[in-house]
């Protein structure tokens, strides 16, 4: 074990000093390049839209910052949302540049530093340990502050502190920026809670299977648990890289009746099929092909009664490893033979994006153009999604890494971070506003329309159907946003 941890840290090291002289030598005139060109991107779009405004005329909003140095955009349909975002949340128009010579100007060590590093976080996690329908295990993990006073987490079911809901990636990684996002949820009075798939962060692997890429079934139990425990809070649900697949599936399957207010994906992998297809850059994969045969060969012995082990250990590529799990006769999936076995069919039932007609919360996603994990941008990121759909905003940034966004003065709280919390605050104060709204005119209306008797009677029937709503969780979600307008 400890030969294979040198190892992977020799391999970093080079990859570090490797990406450093990329970016200190000749690679150094090709950012500046890319700089002016960006400066002169944003001049125009200043010029024509003005900071801070979508564009009237556009099915994209792209908002550039006063900073000459460095652009972040938001992408999205114009709508009544949108600009509410774009006047209440700082964050979304103005990104801290990076010195050419830093390194948070290369994104490779901005990955490892978000995926690696000590996160310093003086934070304890509480477990619970969740049965779903097939006996299978998972667990939830409730982050408290790490005083001698929080031994046990104390929430009470009353308590109206809204609920951060955290998925980490797909192999149960919990990165420092998992550990930083729960850090800074707790500061803003959240009560973060990060979701563990069965077998990850130690959870106990009762019944020989695994969740499959997009399968949001135990996802599914788990939020309608977490509402249990707190009836009178909001959820707001944050997925990290890879585990943006099985959030953005649970959305599209569950739609309005999905328990969250409001979704961010945090570097998320949109074109899953050819992202395992194709890969990343050769040292992220191997990385993470590395660290999921380390988690799964804790089952070598239980998993040997389904499938191959041999072939699953020797795979050499992440596709080859899925196909290994869930797309072979007798695999973990439990899928009937033939064509429903095929890399193809198992797709078309995980594309996080099968459903997305179907979403109907607001969902930030957060990338930058130079993350090495998911890819070129112009291929991965499916811009017509935030083109045409109202539900879904995109933050682009210029530079950021995979689930980085580290900038020089950023302070406790990285940039993405604090970019998702305030969406979330301006999504809940946007709702509010227009509850409040829409209650003045119908209050107006009963008023000129019934006089104080109708507005008695009307009293009365409210009273009964606000006793059948505390009796049905689903019809909380039953009110008619015009955000999308």
């Amino acid at each position: 074990m400890l030969g294979w941890f040198g190892a992977l840290c020799i391999l970093v090291l080079l990859a570090s000093l490797w990406s450093a002289s990329r970016y200190l030598g000749s690679g150094s005139r090709f950012f500046a390049l890319m700089c002016r060109l960006q400066r002169s991107i944003s001049r125009r779009q200043l010029q024509e839209n003005g900071p801070g405004r979508c564009a009237p005329d556009r099915t994209t909003s792209t908002v550039a910052t006063r900073n000459e140095k460095e652009t972040v955009s938001l992408i999205c349909k114009p709508s009544a949302l949108a600009n509410h975002l774009l006047k209440h949340c700082a964050t979304f128009c103005a990104f801290p540049a990076v010195p050419a010579w830093s390194w948070r100007a290369s994104p490779l060590l901005q990955t490892v530093f978000a995926a690696c590093w000590p996160g310093g976080c003086a934070i304890r996690f509480v477990r619970d340990h969740l049965q779903m329908s097939d006996d299978g295990l998972v667990s939830l993990d409730w982050a408290v502050a790490g005083t001698a006073h929080h031994k046990r987490r104390r929430t009470s079911s009353n308590s109206n502190s809204p609920v951060l809901l955290i998925i980490p990636n797909s192999f149960g990684k919990i990165t420092r920026s998992v550990l930083k996002l729960c850090e800074a949820g707790l500061n803003h009075g959240y009560l973060p809670v990060v979701f563990n798939r069965r077998s990850h962060n130690g959870t106990p692997l009762s019944t020989l299977k695994l969740q499959q890429f997009g399968d949001p079934a135990d996802l599914r139990e788990a939020v309608r648990y977490v509402r249990y425990r707190q009836p009178a809070g909001r959820i707001y649900a944050v997925s990290e890289s890879t585990g943006s697949g099985l959030l953005l599936s649970y959305l599209g399957e569950c739609g309005s009746s999905c328990y969250i207010t409001a979704a961010a994906c945090l570097s998320p992998v949109f074109r899953c099929q050819s992202w395992f297809e194709s890969g990343s850059s050769r040292f992220c994969h191997w990385a993470m092909l590395l660290y999921q045969k380390f988690c799964l060969s804790r089952y070598r012995t239980a998993l040997g009664e389904l499938l191959h082990t041999d072939n699953l250990f020797s795979s050499c590529s992440l596709r080859a490893l899925e196909e290994a799990l869930f797309c072979h006769q007798g695999a973990l999936a439990g899928s009937a033979a033939g064509h429903e076995n095929s890399w193809e069919a198992y797709w078309e039932r995980n594309d996080p994006l099968r459903d997305v007609d179907e979403v109907a919360v607001p969902v930030l996603c957060v990338c930058s153009r130079d993350d090495p994990v998911r890819g070129d941008t112009r291929i991965t990121l499916p811009l017509e999604l935030f083109a045409n759909n109202p539900h879904f905003f995109l933050l682009l940034t210029g530079h950021g890494g995979h689930c980085g966004f580290s900038t020089p003065d950023e302070g406790a709280t990285p940039w993405g971070h604090r970019a998702l919390l305030e969406f979330f605050r301006g999504t809940a104060d946007f709702f509010a506003a227009e509850e409040r709204a829409k209650l003045a005119v119908r209050r107006r209306g009963l008023t000129a329309v019934g006089g104080p008797k109708g507005f008695r009677h009307r009293s009365g029937s409210t009273c009964k159907r606000l006793s059948a709503y505390s009796r049905n969780m689903q019809s909380i979600f039953s009110w008619q946003r015009s955000y999308t307008r």
